[in-house]
């Protein structure tokens, strides 16, 4: 299998979620060895997609470097991933990725429109070797060695509509695009108004998210029965991106966030425990998975 990046350019417009403005979203394909950079083309400045880059996990993943940053990165990166796309050059004139509808939809669509380009270096795996564990309480984040890529989540709210929602979801680009890409984010109507008071969640609206009250949501219906915690996969593979590859294990995890998810990348490279690993189109059963 070979390293992947797009066939061409392509560009969105969207709404930044925090300042509520427009963002100009355009992804750029790179050679082989490249990587997966950010460019702010309003600061003139790069950011490499690497754990090290990683300046804030509060409400969203947020990558910075000389004091300029790119915040909400976990959607798009999270389609990305879902590709197999190895090298991409991802450029905003704005600090935010574009919400969009609040899920991954809209970037799967946006790399649908560009095309899928083999280069001619063999793409590198991260295979998960041992495991490794961050926890907080009774939330985890784990990654361990399997023979197949998945991501195992549970999330349990006090909450009528969401409640203890957990699921599987063994990884391939189509289940992706099936199961997992249409999950929105979600959030609780009175964090929205505790936000919005001090200047952030400006661009949020029942357009882009699953707004909670006390008693149900306020938006006309759900998308999947569980779309909660399939959010919260589709946040995991977004996160799992700053790895720099695509690993070949198990990701669990009860009740994660980024921050958690952060400090899982940073300890697996820490305790090292895992190879990188090449494979022929022949011998690698993965292959299927990001056809």
């Amino acid at each position: 299998m070979k390293q992947r990046t797009i066939k061409k350019p392509v560009e969105a417009v969207g709404i930044g979620l925090h300042k509520g403005v427009p963002v100009k979203l355009r992804l750029e394909p790179l050679a082989e060895n490249s990587g997966i950079v950010f460019y702010r083309s309003d600061k003139g400045i790069t950011i490499p997609l690497k754990p090290e880059s990683v300046v804030d996990t509060k409400m969203a993943t947020v990558i910075g470097n000389d004091g300029v940053v790119v915040s909400t990165i976990e959607h798009l990166m999270s389609a990305v991933y879902s590709f197999g796309i190895d090298n991409l050059r991802i450029i905003v004139d704005n600090d935010e990725v574009p919400i969009m509808d609040g899920s991954a939809i809209s970037f799967v669509m946006m790399l649908q429109e560009a095309g899928i380009e083999e280069l001619n270096t063999p793409k590198k795996f991260m295979r998960i070797t041992k495991e490794v564990e961050i926890t907080d309480g009774e939330k985890f984040a784990r990654l361990k060695p399997s023979e197949k890529i998945i991501f195992d989540f549970e999330i349990n709210f006090d909450h009528p509509v969401i409640g203890r929602e957990k699921r599987e979801f063994v990884f391939s680009t189509k289940n992706y695009i099936e199961e997992i890409a249409r999950a929105r984010t979600f959030g609780f109507l009175r964090e929205v108004q505790y936000l919005r008071s001090i200047g952030l969640a400006l661009g949020g609206s029942l357009d882009n998210a699953i707004v909670l009250d006390d008693k149900g949501i306020l938006n006309d219906n759900l998308r999947f029965d569980d779309e909660f915690v399939r959010h919260k996969i589709l946040d995991a593979i977004g996160d799992m991106s700053l790895l720099g590859a695509n690993f070949i294990g198990k990701y669990e995890a009860f009740a994660s966030g980024h921050h958690l998810n952060h400090l899982l990348t940073l300890k697996l490279f820490k305790e090292h425990a895992y190879e990188i690993v090449e494979f022929s189109k022949e011998e690698m059963v993965f292959a299927k998975a990001f056809s």
